[in-house]
Parts: C-alpha cells; sequence; structure tokens
C-alpha cells in the first residue's frame, strides 16, 4: 500500500515509521524547511512543498496514492489537505488528524475525510477505559458516527459469570468482537465463559449502546 503523509513533524514521522516497519511505501510532504529532514525516515519518500497546493500534490504523484494522511498541527491546513486529496485526485481512502476537538464537526466527508482521529478524544477515551469498571466507554468512532468501539469491564459482582456468550442478549447490529483477559486476547467463541474483570470490546452504533450496557450489567 502507497501512503501520503502531509506533515513531517513528531506525529508525521512516527507514523511513516510505522507503516514502514508494515512493509507499506510512504511519502511525507513537509513545508517547512526546519521540519525537512529526510535522514530522520531515510526508507520514505520525502517531498518539500506546501501539501494544500494542487501543484504540490500534482507534482508528488498523490493520485497513485491508496491513503492519503493530513497529519499536521493545524486543523485548517488538515481540512483543506484531505478535500484536495479527496475530490482533485481521487484518494480512496483519506485519513486526518483532529488538533482541536471544537472542530471535529469539519471532519467529515463533505471536506473528503473518511475517518477523524482526535488524539485528545483518544486520550481522554483511554483514561477513561483505564478506571472504569461496569461504565461503557466509547473508545473510537467508525465512518462519522455509524458505529463506535465500545467497551466495558465487568464488575466483580457481575450476574455473566460462568455463563457462556451466547447468553448475551445483545441488541441488534452490536457485535462483540475481543474479550481482553489478563494478558490474553480473546475471540469470543458461543460458549466461552465470561468471567468478572472481562474488558469486552463491541462494535455498534450509537443507539444500541444503552442496550449493550444492560444486557452486560443486568444479565
Amino acid at each position: 500500500m502507497r501512503v501520503a503523509i502531509a506533515g513531517a513533524g513528531a506525529v508525521g514521522r512516527s507514523i511513516a515509521a510505522e507503516l514502514i516497519d508494515g512493509g507499506h511505501q510512504v511519502m511525507l510532504i513537509e513545508r517547512q524547511a526546519h521540519q525537512f529532514e529526510p535522514e530522520t525516515v531515510e526508507q520514505a519518500d520525502w517531498v518539500l512543498g506546501d501539501a494544500c497546493e494542487v501543484s504540490t500534490l500534482e507534482e508528488s504523484g498523490i493520485e497513485r496514492c491508496d491513503v492519503v494522511i493530513a497529519a499536521t498541527g493545524d486543523d485548517k491546513v488538515n481540512v483543506v489537505v484531505s478535500l484536495l486529496a479527496k475530490t482533485e485526485f481521487a484518494v480512496r481512502r483519506v485519513v486526518a488528524r483532529v488538533n482541536n476537538p471544537a472542530n471535529e464537526w469539519l471532519f467529515t466527508d463533505a471536506w473528503g475525510v473518511d475517518v477523524a482521529v482526535s488524539t485528545p478524544r483518544i486520550l481522554a477515551a483511554m483514561v477513561e477505559e483505564a478506571v472504569s469498571v461496569g461504565d461503557l466507554v466509547r473508545l473510537m468512532t467508525f465512518r462519522h458516527g455509524q458505529a463506535n468501539l465500545v467497551e466495558l469491564t465487568l464488575p466483580d459482582e457481575t450476574p455473566l459469570a460462568g455463563r457462556p456468550v451466547r447468553e448475551i442478549a445483545l441488541p441488534r447490529d452490536a457485535a462483540l468482537v475481543t474479550i481482553l483477559r489478563g494478558e490474553r486476547v480473546i475471540v469470543p467463541q458461543p460458549e466461552d465463559p465470561l468471567e468478572a474483570g472481562d474488558e469486552l470490546l463491541f462494535v455498534a452504533p450509537a443507539e444500541v449502546e444503552p442496550d449493550i450496557r444492560k444486557a452486560l450489567l443486568e444479565g
């Protein structure tokens, strides 16, 4: 997979390194000369230019990329890059970094964004997940709110302890995707028994989240 990343700051370079380790081709686009440091991610292709300029994107060959990641520290830039990538160059998948949660409403498909990643919101969700037992925590949103990744840790007094997964009365369109138990990652099977302290991860639309919580806490 070929990926273009707009913004070669600490975030952009870290993403590039991870993707390269995963076997992907990466191009970094950076407009500021002091951050143009090809030696920091030597296996990436580097382009010095403004990713908000159509000419820069044309010269970089961005139309050949499968994914564009707008990863700068400026939300306005990330929105513009996303819109150009999607509308001018028909990039199949556009991921955009949201720096200020107040700007999340802009990061939609109307502006070319397929996936918006809000670092402050993710960090807050991780903190909440770490300290919450018995409460449903939303970890991530997919496809502009059509579905969410949510987590609930079964409390010590859970009525589901010892009961098989198949007995969870989940609402329609909710799927249990993983059980985290200690150091284990369990792909749930219908006969797998549940235990107190299990972290259950679901993918579901927002409107059924109260029903998931009810099913898990009331049995």
